[in-house]
This record gives structure tokens, C-alpha cells and sequence, in this order.
């Protein structure tokens, strides 16, 4: 008996959340392994450069239940979470939802507009370049090159030194407008875009030998608009795939950037907190930034669908 669209539609929601939970705990889980390996105790975190008698650091120790076994802190951390407690910094002296709440915007304003540019200039160089003379496409591939082997620290100081510094056309460190927006979105769409670029030039080159090419040209299809109706939309499912996953990678990795342009962020907080092995505060980052990957591929999935309804019949 075939199976009902609508049961095939509630099998794979079924499927992709077992998979989100999995991935969430699997997450958090090797977060809490690689903290327990970092040397240093906790306690002095949370003591600091305070002088406190042994009965007060006893009495700490206590207090946050670092006297009792891995895996009884492994345990109470979980059910926190299923209660939705993500507990307070060791450190900050604040709740972990008000410390990542207080640098999450910064950081996704940041990677949106760094994934968004890098999309603009992946989608014109490759409708510019794709099945172009051998000239147009060797120095398109060279630049590409280089603009992935470019490590992201090089390219923000880079940018920092021509813009910031000699031009004075942005903000150097900090900046809250759009302004102090640009030259880290810039740092961050140097390589993706040229790995997007790539990505999508193949994608129209092969769309372009297809069939429906031939008959839309046939028609009197202009060649700008057959890329831009046709092949375009047969290129984007491999690039959105690709831009999906970078999204994830690139707010888990902000480090770097934040650090060389003086931003807010949740990578200079998560940092900070490893040095000081504060454990609610990495645990609680690894999990709203896994949870986000998680959603931004379901919204992935629900885009495919509209990218190419041939999918639709196949849920």
C-alpha cells in the first residue's frame, strides 16, 4: 500500500527531530568532556585573586556540588536543562541566560551579514563567470584561491590596516552602528564567498547543459535570463546546503573576528569562560549555538521546498 504524502511529511519531522535531539546532546555532552579535561580547579575560578580561609572554599565547594562525582554534575546539569535552567556564571555573577542573552544579537548580526554578503558576491560572480571563456574563468578560480587560503586573522588585520587605519573610512575597534558593521562582515565573506562561488559556478555550469536550457533558448530566451530563471535556482540547493552548515560553524567560531575588530560576541565570552573553566556559561553557549545550527537547517529543509517543489512530492 503507498504510503499518504501526510505520513511520509510526519515520519520525516519525526526523523529530523530525533536527529536535533541528538545532535543538542551530543553537543553539550563533549563540551562537558573537554572542560573537565582543562587543568585548573574550578573553585579558584570562583574564589579569583580572593583570600579565603579553607572552611569558606569547603563551604564553595559545597555549595556548587564540586565534591560530588562527574557524573552526578554531568546528571544534575542535564535535568537543569530539561528544566530549562541553564544555571548562573561562576564568574559573571549573573545568570548564564542573561550572559549569553546580553552578546548573542552582536554575534548573529555578524555572521547574518557576513553569510548574506558572501551570498550577494557568490550568486554575481558565478552567473558572471559560469561556462565564460578560459581567461574569465582562470583568473575567477585564481582569485577564489586565494580568497580561501587567506586565513580569516590576516584578512581582518588586512582590512583593518587599509580601511580603518590609512583610509579612515571605518571604525577601527568596537562600533555599534553599521558602519562598525562592514569591515567584520567583509573579513568573514572573504573566504566563504569565494568557497560559495565555487560551489555555485559548478552548480550552473551544470544546470546549463541541461535540456531545459536548449528549449528555453530556443524560445528566445535572453542567455542572462535563462541563468538567472533556470539555472540559477537548479545551482542553489548544493550553495544553501554549504551556507547552512558555515552559518553554524561561523557563529561557534567568532573568536577570532571579535577579538581582532573589539567586538561583543558570544566568542569572546565563551573564551573567557573556558580560561575560568566556567562551566554553566560553556555549557549553556554550546547549547544555544547547537540549538540555532539545529533550527537554521530545519529552516534549510522548509527552503528546499521552495527552491524546488519537484521535492515536494518526494516528503
Amino acid at each position: 500500500m503507498k504510503r499518504r504524502p501526510s505520513a511520509r511529511v510526519v515520519r520525516a519531522v519525526l526523523v529530523r527531530l530525533g536527529a536535533s535531539v541528538l545532535v543538542l546532546w551530543g553537543a553539550v555532552t563533549a563540551s562537558f568532556a573537554a572542560l573537565q579535561a582543562v587543568p585548573g580547579e574550578v573553585v579558584d575560578s570562583i574564589v579569583g585573586t580572593n583570600d579565603v580561609t579553607p572552611e569558606v572554599r569547603a563551604q564553595i565547594i559545597a555549595e556548587y556540588g564540586l565534591d560530588r562525582p562527574v557524573l552526578a554534575q554531568y546528571g544534575t546539569f542535564l535535568n537543569r536543562i530539561l528544566h530549562g535552567d541553564l544555571g548562573r556564571s561562576y564568574r559573571l555573577d549573573q545568570t548564564v541566560g542573561e550572559a549569553i542573552g546580553s552578546q548573542l544579537a552582536a554575534s548573529l548580526r555578524l555572521t547574518t551579514a557576513g553569510i548574506a554578503l558572501a551570498l550577494l558576491v557568490a550568486t554575481v560572480l558565478a552567473l558572471l563567470t559560469a561556462r565564460r571563456g578560459r581567461r574569465v574563468r582562470a583568473l575567477s578560480s585564481g582569485i577564489e584561491l586565494v580568497g580561501v587560503s587567506v586565513p580569516g586573522f590576516w584578512a581582518g588585520i588586512l582590512l583593518l590596516t587599509v580601511f580603518s587605519f590609512q583610509l579612515g573610512w571605518f571604525p577601527a575597534t568596537g562600533g555599534s552602528g553599521p558602519s562598525g558593521l562592514v569591515l567584520p562582515a567583509c573579513a568573514i565573506a572573504i573566504p566563504v564567498g569565494a568557497l560559495l562561488t565555487q560551489v555555485m559556478r559548478e552548480g550552473l555550469e551544470r544546470a546549463l547543459e541541461q535540456p531545459f536550457v536548449l528549449t528555453a533558448r530556443s524560445r528566445g530566451m535572453s542567455d542572462g535570463g535563462v541563468r538567472l530563471r533556470h539555472a540559477l535556482r537548479h545551482a542553489l540547493l548544493p550553495v544553501v546546503t554549504l551556507a547552512g552548515w558555515l552559518f553554524g560553524a561561523l557563529l561557534g567560531g567568532m573568536v577570532v573576528t571579535e577579538q581582532i575588530f573589539s567586538r561583543e560576541g558570544i566568542g569572546r565570552l565563551v573564551v573567557g569562560a573556558v580560561e575560568s573553566k566556567d562551566l554553566p556559561v560553556v555549557m549553556g553557549v554550546v547549547l544555544v549555538t547547537a540549538t540555532l545550527y539545529v533550527l537554521v537547517n530545519i529552516a534549510l529543509d522548509l527552503l528546499y521546498l521552495v527552491i524546488d517543489p519537484r521535492l515536494r512530492g518526494a516528503r
